[in-house]
């Protein structure tokens, strides 16, 4: 299992709708992120700032990433999501979130 921290910003203008959506998740959208192995998923909210934690249990995290981007319903739901988010400088590559490094963890 490897965890997961990522940020990135979401506009305050829509905020309390993207709350709206995440409130009433898609069916398709949950099963989806089972479906790749992604497991414990929560987003946090402070001052326009978006943390996103989950812990991936799969063998493949790339291979899983690309069926989740490719999945019909999960890419309409980017399609809302996305224009409500601010994407953050020093993200890797493609990615739309910043990826952030685990500095501790205990149990």
């Amino acid at each position: 299992m490897k965890r997961f921290g990522q940020i990135i910003g979401v506009k305050p203008e829509v905020f309390e709708e993207y709350c709206r959506y995440h409130a009433n998740a898609w069916p398709g959208i949950l099963e989806m992120i089972r479906e790749c192995n992604i497991r414990n998923y929560s987003i946090f909210h402070n001052d326009g700032l978006l943390f996103a934690y989950f812990e991936y249990v799969g063998d493949d995290f790339e291979a899983d990433m690309a069926k989740m981007s490719a999945d019909p319903e999960t890419l309409r739901w980017w399609d809302i999501m996305m224009p409500m988010q601010s994407p953050l400088e020093g993200r890797a590559e493609g990615d739309w979130w910043l990826t952030m490094e685990e500095v501790f963890h205990t149990d």
